[in-house]
């Protein structure tokens, strides 16, 4: 099932699940249970916005074996995290805006993970109980700042810096799937999330003995090796195997 969050031509903004060439309109959210509106809409009359609102974004530093190896880390002994802000958050086809404190900003293709209710200390076995689904990530990074901080907020933290969609899959196994970068149409990176450092239940288990895990919050899993530099003006799109494709693209401010 794929759960979209889109807008329509007057502006109203709702959740709504895919059926083929449509799209059927849910009353509220769909974190507790899915309670169809009864409206139906054509999938090309809408606009897909990022597949949910997370009050934060968690995210994971040096989670896939190929990445560590390229940027020369040892493993980490316990899971790398850090927060983005809700700001960041942009949904399919937004402009990603190049800041202008920023000489260098990269690309970072990355699994997320939508939770689906509210979670404090939740236990491995119980793990993939708050999964509503998966979705494409990009973790943007200005690189340049990154390496000046030290630590990552403001690097990682600017508005549009969280591409999200561009819908959430309900079916995906998060196991097995491969992430991928394209960049103007060029692929850039390929692994596969059998490489991450720590699986997915394993991180929900970690993440939420430090914070309680809100329904729409996002954990980013980490990005495989291969990341690299974006120019003003390039399409840069984020394809995931058995959840679909986020595109994007690098522009200046208005």
């Amino acid at each position: 099932m794929k759960i979209i969050r889109f807008s329509t031509t007057n502006g109203s903004e709702s959740y709504g699940v895919i059926d083929g060439n449509n799209v059927l309109g849910i009353n509220g959210s769909p974190y507790k249970s899915l309670d169809y509106s009864g409206a139906v809409y054509p999938l090309q009359s809408v606009k897909l916005l990022a597949p949910c609102a997370p009050s934060k974004i968690v995210c994971l530093g040096v989670n896939y074996h190929s990445h560590a190896k390229e940027m020369g880390h040892t493993l980490p002994t316990a899971p790398l995290i850090f927060l983005k802000p809700s700001t960041a958050v942009i949904g399919p086809e937004a402009g990603i805006i190049y800041p202008p404190m920023s000489q260098r900003v990269d690309y970072e293709a990355e699994l997320a993970v939508v939770i689906k209710k509210a979670g404090w200390r939740i236990s491995l076995g119980n793990a993939s109980s708050h999964v509503l689904g998966y979705t494409c990530f990009n973790d943007i990074t200005a690189r340049d700042l990154q390496k000046i901080d030290g630590q990552w907020t403001r690097a990682k933290g600017f508005d549009t810096f969280a591409a999200i969609g561009p819908w959430i899959e309900t079916e995906a196994d998060p196991a097995n799937l491969t992430v991928e970068t394209y960049l103007n149409e060029e692929r850039k990176q390929r692994g596969n999330t059998s490489d991450l450092i720590y699986p997915v239940d394993y991180l929900i288990h970690f993440i939420s003995h430090v914070m309680t895990l809100l329904p729409g919050d996002v954990i980013a899993t980490g990005t495989p090796s291969g990341i690299g530099p974006m120019q003003i003006g390039d399409n840069v799109e984020i394809r995931i195997s058995g959840i679909g494709s986020l595109k994007n693209r690098l522009v200046t401010k208005d």
